[in-house]
């Protein structure tokens, strides 16, 4: 997971910068640290940033840039990192992103902590205090007036920061000035979906061709599907053998008709016709009746 945080000076950056480090296992890459290691090993770079740190002014953007390329690319910073305080001007963050691209990166997300300068500079006012109270060596640029100069460089420079990664989608605002766990808690539940897609990258690709198997076993037809048509098929033979069977037997029961009408014709023609006697032959039939009787 690689992130950025936003926010004016003592809004609260390193804090949370320290719980995402701890929570994703990831690195803090902050730019005051690494410069001001640089002041105390009183390198070139160092000696460069140390008057300009002093006096509340931004390090040239050519430095800073230099110092974050050697470090995200140390093994440490492989599996993530959390940027505090960089980048801090519009040219930064193209710069960033180029570095990014150059080595197939991506920012999974930008959280600006949203704050109210008055109320910063009363909590600036209160640590120098309490280090004072304690003994502790106050630094020359943590004090009141100074942060005046800082906050009113963020507002020029730093602040377009926010509209830049706006356009881009990136950006996700958090109240700076809610209690520490409630910020951690909200920061937490905006980079839940940007864990997940991180996860989901991060899968072989197997799971593409495992993925595209099913597609091929939708095109073969369920065993349900094959009895249906089976079954279709089936219905459809014997419903034509069935109309067969019936035509056949209408035919039978017809040619049976006709045969025993012809049967009947044929007795009937066979019937000898009654002979039919003449009149003469009746007077003949009569007159003999007659002379039998008187003999």
């Amino acid at each position: 997971m690689r992130l950025i945080l936003l926010g004016p000076p003592g809004a609260g950056k390193g804090t949370q910068a320290q719980r995402l480090v701890e929570k994703h296992k990831i690195v803090q890459l902050s730019t005051g640290d690494m410069l001001r290691a640089a002041v105390a090993a009183g390198t070139p770079v160092g000696q460069r940033a140390k008057a300009l740190m002093e006096a509340g002014q931004l390090v040239p953007d050519e430095v800073v840039v230099a110092i974050i390329a050697g470090r995200i690319g140390q093994a440490d910073a492989k599996r993530g990192f959390v940027l505090d305080g960089f980048p801090r001007t519009v040219p930064q963050a193209e710069a960033l992103e180029k570095l990014l691209a150059e080595r197939n990166l991506k920012l999974d997300g930008v959280i600006e902590l949203k704050v109210d300068e008055g109320i910063l500079l009363k909590r600036i006012e209160n640590r120098v205090a309490e280090m004072t109270a304690r003994g502790e060596k106050v630094r020359a640029d943590d004090n009141p007036e100074v942060l005046k100069g800082r906050l009113e460089a963020y507002r020029v420079q730093t602040a377009p920061l926010t509209h830049h990664y706006a356009g881009k989608g990136q950006l996700k605002t958090v109240d700076g000035m809610a209690p520490i766990d409630e910020v951690t808690t909200a920061i937490n539940t905006l980079l839940a979906p940007a864990k997940v897609k991180a996860k989901a990258a991060r899968k072989p690709a197997k799971a593409k061709s495992a993925a595209k198997k099913p597609a091929k076993a939708a095109k073969t037809p369920a065993p349900g599907k094959k009895k249906a048509k089976g079954v279709k098929k089936t219905s459809k033979k014997a419903a034509k053998k069935a109309s067969k069977g019936r035509g056949r037997a209408a035919g039978a029961k017809t040619s049976a008709r006709r045969g025993r009408a012809s049967v009947s014709k044929s007795r009937t023609a066979g019937r000898k016709a009654p002979r039919v006697k003449s009149k003469a032959g009746q007077r003949k039939s009569r007159t003999k009746r007659r002379l039998t009787r008187a003999r």
